[in-house]
């Protein structure tokens, strides 16, 4: 089947979470997330090197929108944009990246404004975004790669049993300063001993 025919039901639906495509006018709630998180985006994020404007973030969210329909395996790719089930409110993106369906195999990232840091939402939207990747997508691998010193973004695949992979030497510049840094490689194969998080979306288990 060709990407652009595949049918990829959402949103997705957590305990505390909605995560859906991007869709036109979002732009100013996704900048002001970026600008409130700025300061820690700005040292790990190779897009975040410069503060993006709302017209920028709102060009994004179509880009995006208009991505989820094409599947066009290059930027901006799946993101997913994350709300808090209980307010709504904008709390940050995750997604799918750098796909192969012909494995089919796929990459995923996330961020989260300040705010929200600390609670274990992003560990609930990539545990379910984990799970989706293989259920839905069929996927035979989800991989997750980050800075070696980012701390907080090395966590999640390490509390969801993802499996370090190996080290990349010297193939990143870090945002913030230019300086070289390293890669970390998580990866899963299944959903074997993926922490229990009831998941749904649009026909699931149909």
């Amino acid at each position: 089947m060709k990407p652009i025919l595949l049918d990829l039901p959402v949103p997705i639906i957590t305990p505390r979470l909605i995560l859906r495509p991007p869709q036109i006018g979002d732009g100013v709630v996704v900048n002001e997330a970026i600008l409130e998180s700025f300061a820690v985006l700005n040292e790990f994020m190779p897009w975040a090197k410069e503060k993006p404007s709302v017209e920028e973030s709102e060009e994004f969210a179509r880009q995006a929108a208009a991505n989820w329909i094409l599947k066009n395996n290059d930027e901006p790719y799946l993101p997913l944009f994350m709300f808090d089930k209980e307010t709504n409110q904008f709390i940050g993106g995750t997604g799918y990246h750098h796909y192969d369906w012909n494995v089919p195999s796929i990459e995923t990232g996330y961020w989260i404004r300040n705010s929200y840091a600390g609670k274990g939402f992003m560990t609930e939207a990539v545990n379910a975004i984990t799970q989706y990747a293989f259920k839905q997508l069929g996927v035979k691998r989800i991989t997750i790669t980050c800075d070696i010193d980012n701390i907080r973004s090395k966590k999640i695949p390490e509390r969801l049993g993802f499996i370090l992979e190996g080290t990349l030497k010297g193939n990143r510049r870090k945002p913030l300063t230019n300086e070289i840094s390293d890669t970390l490689i998580y990866s899963r194969y299944d959903l074997n001993n993926l922490p229990e998080l009831v998941v749904t979306w649009k026909n699931h288990n149909e």
